[in-house]
């Protein structure tokens, strides 16, 4: 029998103590990104206890922001790098506390194939209290360095060299700041902007369902009538605002279609002809006979209005903006390759050739401070590549700025609100849907639109309820569910559901969550109108 360690001495410990009792939190993550393993450490922050956690998915122990933080930028960044290092995020503890940790994320291979993640917690509630330290810190230095230039300036004739490599530092010194000063608005705008455009997306689900089922019932007498449209006009503007906050970030994913270009110009010419103001000449020069083009029409027309924006500054003292959509070959010259050429053109100022080398860079602005962000031809750039196409810029000093946009063209040109028989799914018609949504208002207007095309509806406010219909005897002919619900997602219910019997499922999806959707299943994107809901289930051969 081994003697019991001298009093003096601690006791020896082991691999799970010195897991369990670390100064920060681990966590490990299987493939569906569920907590597995969790230390104690971690558990005494949540304030829960293993059973709480484990098995849960860790979405869960986030606040609303940090898992739309996750969804947008944790989780895509993860897959592609295997590692994200100095994440902020905030953990939704017991009543409701809030706690702010700084994480490390590191993908877990075998053979090459993903099985899990481990993470790594620090407590960061200090960290505002480090920042103002920081800030006083850096006005502390500010004083320093206008003392430094006084003196500096009583040294010039004595040290002339020392001076001009103070003055270089400082200058690199400021353009860091100012680089991150532009980094650190860009997160925290992206952060707001996926928060408020997922609210958005379902305040207005109601809101456009509800006056679109009025205005088709025509509803009222003429002044009526009149309101509503106005109404619902305004509604789909702010389905329109919402989707171009969402095109600033670059979260939305693309959904390219075959789009008329010339007709989309020619939509627009309004709103950029308010943009541009009284003092510029708004030109449109469109050949009616252009073929449609591979894009996504929402983030070609905030690539079109941020182009225009480009052209209006640059043009201080008015000018004439051209706006021009033809088909033709390529520029770069590839054999037999056509694109339809859609070229934003002003009489500015123009650029000269170290400014039009670095244009396309992101957080480059020659607008100065507090007048540009620098993203504008970095994102227009960025939509033309992943739509298999690319942006040319020609410009000269005093001479103005061209910027071209080569799209591919659609492989035929569908109608989605009109589909053929050729181009259909078989149609089957659907007498039961089962409708899950967790937000009363949307699922009653999306049961409101069924009915009215109808369907027999059947209302569950989460995938547990939902299930216990489907076990109690429930047979529906079609799922029709939101994705983000508390609990299991509209993914997982679908694929619980399908295990048990082949059924078409319909996911309803925000911005937020739309990265986490099996992309096997059809979906329909909030806010939609009755006439969206028919396309949605027409493409997946279900009609009446």
């Amino acid at each position: 029998m081994s003697e019991p360690p001298p009093d003096d001495q601690p006791p020896e410990e082991t691999l799970d103590d010195l897991y369990d009792h670390a100064p920060c939190g681990y966590v490990t993550l299987d493939g569906r990104l569920r907590v597995v393993r969790i230390n104690a450490t971690l558990l005494s922050w949540l304030g829960v206890g293993k059973a709480d956690v484990v098995g849960r998915k860790i979405q869960e122990v986030l606040t609303p922001a940090g898992r739309i933080f996750f969804e947008t930028h944790v989780s895509p960044l993860l897959h592609r790098e295997g590692v994200v290092r100095q994440v902020a995020i905030d953990l939704r503890c017991a009543e409701g506390r809030r706690l702010p940790v700084l994480t490390e994320w590191r993908r877990v291979d075998v053979d090459g194939r993903p099985v899990g993640t481990r993470i790594l917690l620090v407590d960061a509630t200090d960290r505002r209290s480090y920042e103002r330290d920081l800030v006083a810190a850096r006005e502390r230095a500010e004083e320093s360095t206008r003392a430094l230039k006084i003196s500096e300036a009583r040294l010039r004739d004595l040290n002339e060299t020392l001076e001009a490599r103070v003055a270089e530092r400082t200058a690199a010194l400021n353009q860091a700041h100012e680089q991150l000063r532009h980094a650190q608005k860009l997160e925290a705008m992206g952060t707001l902007t996926g928060g408020v455009a997922h609210d958005f997306n379902n305040l207005l689900t109601p809101i456009i369902g509800g006056l679109d089922m009025l205005e088709r019932r025509g509803i009222g007498d003429d002044r009526a009538k009149r309101t509503i449209a106005g109404a619902l006009a305004s509604a789909e503007r702010a389905k329109t605002l919402v989707q171009r906050l969402l095109a600033f970030t670059r979260r939305q994913p693309l959904k390219p279609i075959a789009v008329d270009v010339a007709a989309l110009v020619r939509g627009m010419a309004d709103l950029i002809e308010t943009t541009a103001g009284p003092q510029i000449e708004v030109r449109i020069d469109v050949n009616e006979a252009t073929p449609r083009a591979l894009a996504d029409a929402n983030q070609l027309e905030m690539a079109l209005l941020n182009l225009a924006v480009n052209a209006r500054d640059a043009m201080l003292g008015g000018g004439t903006l051209t706006l021009s959509v033809t088909f033709e070959t390529n520029a770069r010259g590839e054999a037999g390759a056509q694109r339809v050429r859609l070229s934003v053109a002003d009489t500015g100022t123009g650029m000269d050739e170290e400014t039009l080398a670095r244009a396309i860079e992101p957080f480059f602005s020659t607008k100065g401070v507090g007048k540009g962000t620098g993203l504008g031809l970095s994102m227009v750039h960025g939509l033309a590549a992943q739509l298999g196409g690319h942006m040319g810029i020609e410009s000269q000093p005093g001479s103005g700025t061209s910027i071209d946009l080569w799209l591919p063209l659609a492989p035929h040109e569908p109608n989605d609100a009109l589909l053929s028989t050729a181009q259909a799914p078989e149609r089957r018609e659907i007498g039961t849907v089962l409708l899950v949504d967790d937000e009363d208002l949307i699922r009653a207007t999306t049961a409101d639109m069924l009915t009215e095309m109808g369907y027999r509806v059947i209302e569950a406010n989460c995938a547990a309820a939902a299930l216990r219909l489907v076990e109690e005897g429930l047979t529906p002919d079609l799922l029709m569910t939101d994705h983000l619900m508390p609990g299991m997602t509209g993914t997982e219910l679908a694929q619980a559901l399908r295990a048990r019997r082949a059924l078409p499922v319909l996911i309803i999806s925000g911005y937020a969550d739309s990265d986490s959707i099996d992309p096997d299943l059809a979906r329909l994107t909030k806010p939609f109108r009755q006439g969206d809901l028919t396309q949605a289930l027409a493409r997946i051969g279900i009609g009446r």
